[in-house]
């Protein structure tokens, strides 16, 4: 019990840490091109990383490295569209959708691993696409263009997930971690080329902005989450994570003044409700039969 506690005290620290970056990068990509911004970010994490664990990083044959890569590669399309997104969307409505993975894993799922979905997943789903819509419609009953880049960063991150539930079981956690991570810094970098010469307009805001994300939302967040799973199921770490965009809604409020009113407060119920809800098994809403004992089962 002891660990389970610890386990899930310090998931929870990640999720706050997550649930803050929302407004720190809305507020630092206004003046530092996106991709410039990701790979300061990548970079001091994988700094870190290979300080760490850089040892472990020579074990690792070069499927496991490709592994990695193609991990990445996803992650690289999640944090872009999220940080892309916060461009034209609100910080608490980007964490909301961005939330939305975690229905979306099982059915990501159901097509790579061909798994079954469950019917409190379908419901979960629909509860959260109801939720999607009051959130994101706007009066011309369109979703805004932010809304919807960050709905894909949703699945990219969804897809992130399960690529790393493929792959991560027979490769070490942390050096796997890393050419995630790296892979991300790459990617960054190199679509950052087409900014020109970006160095010059990084402020110390900037700088900073990238240190916190880079040290403490990614190099920290990713390596606890990977020592930690090992304390706790899958499915306990994803209800906790589901407060994610209840932070990133608190911290908009405190730090951006930014209030969620009307159908959007419904909407963000919805999803929160959608999200837990898919991730409780169908066993947990059938009553099991109780056993009577008497002169029948003697």
């Amino acid at each position: 019990m002891g660990q389970q506690i610890k386990a899930d005290a310090c998931l929870i620290l990640v999720t706050l840490i997550w649930g803050s970056t929302f407004v720190l990068v809305k507020r630092t990509v206004e003046g530092i091109p996106v991709f410039a911004f990701l790979c300061l970010r990548f970079l001091l994490a994988s700094a870190v990383l290979i300080a760490m664990f850089g040892r472990r990083l020579l074990r690792l044959r070069a499927r496991d490295i490709l592994s990695g890569a193609l991990i990445g590669l996803a992650l690289f399309a999640g944090y872009a569209l999220q940080t892309i997104g916060l461009q034209y969307t609100t910080a608490s409505k980007a964490g909301f959708i961005t939330g939305l993975s975690v229905v979306i894993v099982p059915l990501i799922s159901t097509v790579l691993l061909k798994t079954k979905v469950r019917s409190t997943v379908l419901a979960g789903v629909a509860l959260s696409t109801v939720g999607l819509g009051l959130l994101t419609v706007q009066h011309d009953l369109l979703p805004s263009y932010g809304d919807l880049i960050v709905l894909g960063c949703a699945v990219a991150f969804a897809l992130h997930i399960v690529l790393v539930s493929i792959f991560a079981p027979t490769v070490d956690a942390m050096a796997l971690t890393t050419v995630q991570i790296a892979t991300v810094a790459l990617l960054s970098g190199l679509v950052s080329l087409s900014s020109g010469i970006w160095w010059q307009q990084i402020s110390s805001d900037a700088w900073m902005a990238a240190g916190f994300t880079g040290v403490f939302a990614t190099a920290f967040a990713f390596g606890v989450q990977n020592a930690v799973q090992s304390h706790t199921t899958a499915t306990h770490t994803a209800l906790i994570f589901a407060a994610e965009p209840v932070f990133a809604a608190l911290s908009a409020y405190l730090l951006a003044g930014e209030v969620l009113a009307g159908w959007g407060v419904v909407g963000c119920g919805l999803i929160l409700m959608g999200m837990i809800l898919a991730e409780i098994p169908v066993s947990a809403f059938v009553r099991k039969p109780s056993v009577k004992i008497g002169k029948e089962s003697r």
